[in-house]
């Protein structure tokens, strides 16, 4: 199984903001939304980093006197780490767990792709794993001719 087996299910939509968004109002496109991160990009769509939840969570506490008016930039994950259409599921999961990270760009060269969870991935390795469990027991119960 491949990223794009993901993406061909969840659909391709990004939700994405602007570098000089206030965290106030990402909170606001993180509720709206119901998603975990934001990618941030500048005026032409070109991706200059992530917010998750947490790097939210993480300002409020660190720099509570500021929050009204501090902006996603300074605290956006800049060093992306990001995952190709062609990726196998196995791989993105170990990155995403050896990484301590919810969720991954998918790119094609520059081009964004999607964007993919840690809870996207289980969907699809428990959906796979049900329907061989389920073939293997039918199986066993000789339920195919031959």
């Amino acid at each position: 199984m491949k990223v794009k087996d993901i993406l061909a299910q969840k659909g391709t939509q990004v939700v994405t903001i602007r570098a000089e968004t206030t965290v106030i109002n990402a909170i606001s496109i993180f509720s709206a939304n119901r998603v975990g991160s934001l990618l941030v990009v500048d005026m032409n769509d070109a991706i200059l980093g992530i917010v998750a939840a947490r790097d939210v969570l993480m300002a409020v506490v660190n720099d509570l006197d500021r929050i009204k008016e501090l902006s996603v930039d300074k605290i956006m994950t800049k060093e992306l780490i990001v995952a190709t259409e062609d990726d196998e599921i196995d791989y993105v999961e170990a990155i995403m767990t050896e990484n301590r990270i919810r969720h991954i760009p998918v790119l094609d060269g520059k081009e964004l792709k999607g964007i993919i969870s840690i809870g996207d991935v289980v969907k699809l390795l428990l959906k796979a794993k049900h329907v061989e469990n389920r073939y293997l027991k039918d199986y066993i119960a000789d339920k195919y001719p031959g």
